[in-house]
């Protein structure tokens, strides 16, 4: 299977782009990949990269979105970090993506049991960490149930999970809010900005749509 080229990218569109994920993460769960020679991709890729979709995932060792989404070298943009938030990096990262190397999707991949998030629902501090967790701590205030604050925490997968979620819907609000140049190329349907959540146990990626 060929790498991604200048002519594939430019006949995609926001909607092939999310749907081309969706039929990547079913290929993946039912074991089918696509058979590629990657490093036949790295030779064609080698003069210039054309990806179709820019994936904000979490560090943690499960989630690579290459491999969740059976996808190939030079097909996606992959920006990891734990709790899959934004910052100013990133969103210029992201900027980078869309608006000069012409992605047309961009999502926002939480996924369950995340240990960021759990960090942040007990209000772990520890070293660095401590300003990592703070950027997440917000989607725990946001999330009102449950009320006792004995559930409130990571022995709680259910509240754990919604929070991650929570998180998700946070970061495509800030995405929206901080970057000027996605939101107007959002307003202008030239990409997509969507968030997903990856379970662990099944392999399947749920988009929000």
């Amino acid at each position: 299977m060929k790498a991604q080229t200048k002519e594939m990218q430019a006949q995609m569109t926001p909607n092939s782009s999310l749907q081309e994920l969706k039929d990547g993460n079913l290929r993946f769960t039912g074991k089918n990949p696509h058979n590629r020679n990657l490093l036949q991709q790295v030779e064609e890729t080698s003069t210039g990269q054309f990806p179709y979709a820019t994936v904000l995932s979490c560090i943690d060792s499960r989630v690579s979105s290459e491999l969740i989404f059976d996808q190939g070298i030079g097909d996606i943009f992959s920006v990891r970090i734990a709790g899959n938030f934004v910052n100013e990096d990133i969103l210029g990262s992201m900027e980078f993506a869309c608006k000069l190397a012409g992605t047309k999707l961009v999502v926002v991949l939480g996924h369950t049991a995340c240990g960021a998030v759990k960090g942040a629902c007990d209000h772990a501090r520890l070293g660095n960490l401590t300003a990592l967790i703070n950027k997440i701590e917000p989607a725990v205030a946001a999330v009102d149930e449950p009320k006792d604050e004995a559930l409130r925490n990571s022995g709680n997968i259910d509240f754990v999970n919604e929070v991650a979620a929570k998180n998700v819907m946070m970061t495509i609000d800030n995405i929206r809010a901080k970057s000027q140049v996605l939101a107007e190329m959002e307003a202008q349907n030239e990409i997509k900005i969507i968030g997903g959540m990856y379970d662990i146990k099944t392999g399947k990626v749920t988009f929000y749509e």
